[in-house]
């Protein structure tokens, strides 16, 4: 991982990206005890080409007491393609949901932005959880999207949009940070669950992997500019791993 190389890539992304990538460290920054999580070093930064243009990769991970790993992904492809995506692993000591965001653009334009709290215990968020998603200020998006196939993983406050103006895209950043407040919050706050209670949660987290690994889409892409052996392996250990 290069810390250094990591606003480089922002400053030529999507705005929103940038915008983005700088609001979720800020809420990360704000609430919780950061320590540098170590990804295998040939994985931390990757180029590689894609019909004739270049891709870079970086990744930006760390550790906290109430999180295993959380992620934050930016890549790049020529002028065509820019993606942020973000997964924050919780240690499975903690009844917590999935958070998950991810943004899509090309040539300039936003495609595909979404963020969840994807419960993975018996099918539904906590408590406190829905109690202050609930109570958030409602949103209305011009250009709602559909969720995948293997969509079943996300929550009914999953937001899923194509932002269409400058206004859905501060109203999406808003959302996010307003999902990261309320996850880090009451993750802080979160007791120990018990050993049997972790051995649930353990097994949604792993449904919440297997099913993330589906998406065709991104896989396509790393096939194509690494090859297939090379995409099972960063899918499977930086996008996606189980928690053993």
């Amino acid at each position: 991982m290069s810390k250094t190389s990591m606003p480089s890539l922002r400053e030529q992304q999507h705005p929103l990206i940038r915008q983005l990538a700088n609001c979720i460290e800020a809420v990360w920054r704000k609430h919780l005890d950061l320590s540098i999580y170590t990804l295998p070093a040939e994985l931390g930064y990757v180029e590689g080409k894609l019909e004739g243009e270049k891709l870079i990769i970086e990744n930006l991970c760390y550790q906290t007491p109430e999180f295993r790993k959380i992620h934050l992904e930016l890549a790049r492809v020529g002028n065509m393609l820019d993606i942020l995506h973000c997964v924050m692993f919780p240690r499975p000591e903690y009844d917590l949901p999935m958070f998950g965001c991810d943004l899509v653009g090309g040539r300039g334009q936003i495609s595909a932005a979404i963020v969840d709290l994807s419960p993975v215990n018996s099918q539904q968020l906590p408590p406190s959880y829905i109690s202050a998603l609930t109570a958030l200020e409602s949103t209305n998006f011009s250009q709602p999207r559909e969720l995948p196939q293997w969509g079943d993983i996300f929550s009914e406050f999953c937001t899923f949009i194509r932002p269409a103006t400058q206004q859905e895209e501060v109203m999406f950043v808003n959302r996010v940070q307003d999902f990261l407040d309320i996850h880090c919050r009451n993750a802080i706050a979160s007791p120990q669950v018990t050993p049997e209670e972790a051995t649930k949660i353990l097994a949604g987290q792993r449904n919440y992997c297997i099913k993330q690994q589906e998406n065709d889409k991104t896989r396509r892409v790393l096939e194509k500019a690494f090859g297939s052996t090379w995409a099972e392996n960063y899918m499977t250990t930086v996008l996606f791993d189980l928690p053993s």
